[in-house]
């Protein structure tokens, strides 16, 4: 598939490098593709990675969000993975900036009009992004969206990573899965479990 990473940073690129190794074309959206630390990278900018995709990542920091999709342009009609956090910095550290009336998955969809949205890749970390493998079980990754039609596609993507993909429901359930993450980071930066960590889901038979 085409797929577009708006942001090419830690999560970004880990993302793009197991994306282009199971055979996707990966170009990545920028704010500036001269920028020399992204040599080495397929970039263009983000109106630019986006117009050709089939799929866009949205893999920015939280306060750039809002900005670099209103820079990629027309989503209608594609689908879009939204990996950020909502995530804000108080006296404790981290925090969600949203939540229980809405999320940032729900707010990237009014955002990323006529786009099929789906709030997935935010519940651990880029190490893992990068390879997931050697964890007893297959790590989890919910997924969320009110698209029927391409929820078969998202979970062959995130299959693609090393994941097991799981279906979480329509995007409202975005309201659940960023607090999930916030476990994830709590327990990986404040309790001593590291990012060497991952989340798996089973079922008893």
């Amino acid at each position: 598939m085409r797929i577009a990473i708006i942001g090419a940073g830690n999560v970004g690129k880990s993302l793009g490098r197991k994306w282009e190794a199971a055979g996707n074309e990966v170009r990545y959206g920028v704010r500036n593709p001269a920028d020399p630390k992204h040599a080495g990278l397929a970039v263009a900018t983000n109106q630019e990675a986006a117009g050709r995709a089939e799929v866009v990542v949205i893999a920015t920091p939280w306060s750039a969000t809002e900005a670099a999709i209103r820079a990629a342009g027309d989503l209608d009609g594609k689908i879009v993975l939204d990996s950020t956090n909502p995530l804000a910095m108080g006296p404790d550290g981290y925090s969600l900036a949203v939540g229980h009336a809405t999320s940032g998955g729900e707010m990237v969809a009014g955002w990323a009009r006529g786009a099929a949205v789906y709030k997935t890749l935010n519940q651990t970390g880029f190490n893992n992004m990068a390879d997931p493998s050697g964890y007893p079980m297959t790590p989890v990754m919910f997924f969320a969206g009110d698209d029927r039609q391409h929820r078969a596609t998202v979970a062959a993507l995130l299959r693609d990573l090393g994941f097991d993909p799981i279906d979480a429901g329509p995007l409202s359930n975005a309201r659940l899965l960023e607090p999930y993450a916030m476990l994830w980071i709590d327990l990986a930066m404040k309790r001593g479990q590291g990012r060497n960590a991952a989340f798996a889901y089973m079922h008893r038979s």
